[in-house]
């Protein structure tokens, strides 16, 4: 990858898809922070309870084998996920690291053409191709072991 600038002075990069220009960020807003839960009604209570916040969306998402529950606060969500299934990554990840802060999506424009940036920039990703998400998104995972430890979720809506 070589990092130049154009001849607006704008940085870009050139690797072996071509040129990227660098305007401004992919990443438009936080869409949600996940929290892995064992107990999802649970959770739910402690956050109408606690804060008066309600789930404004909830769904079992049988392909990753949770059910979520999405908490809307501002422009974002709270998502809190628990596991439907003995093969659920959050399932996994309950019992290896427990309850608690599980991953962050980021809303963007394009996800395949995130997705496909930094696949072609050497970065690790968990999903080589978008896929459907809840809520009729469209959605693809960053591996933690590029991204600094988190797991990373692009959605496009």
């Amino acid at each position: 990858m070589t990092k130049v600038k154009n001849k607006d002075g704008n940085l870009s990069c050139e690797n072996k898809r071509g040129l990227y220009f660098m305007t401004e960020s992919s990443l438009t807003e936080v869409d949600h922070v996940a929290i892995a839960v064992n107990d999802l009604n649970a959770a739910i209570k402690f956050y109408e309870e606690g804060f008066s916040a309600y789930v404004v969306h909830r769904e079992r998402v049988e392909s990753d084998g949770v059910e979520e529950a999405l908490i809307r606060i501002a422009e974002s969500y709270i998502q809190l996920l628990t596991p439907i299934s003995d093969s659920s990554p959050v399932k996994k990840y309950l019992e290896t690291k427990g309850e608690g802060l599980h991953h962050i999506g980021y809303r963007v424009q394009n996800c395949k053409e995130v997705l496909d940036r930094l696949k072609d920039l050497g970065y690790r990703v968990i999903d080589q191709e978008p896929r459907p998400g809840s809520r009729n998104t469209t959605v693809a995972f960053v591996h933690p072991k590029t991204s600094f430890g988190t797991l990373i979720e692009l959605v496009q809506e």
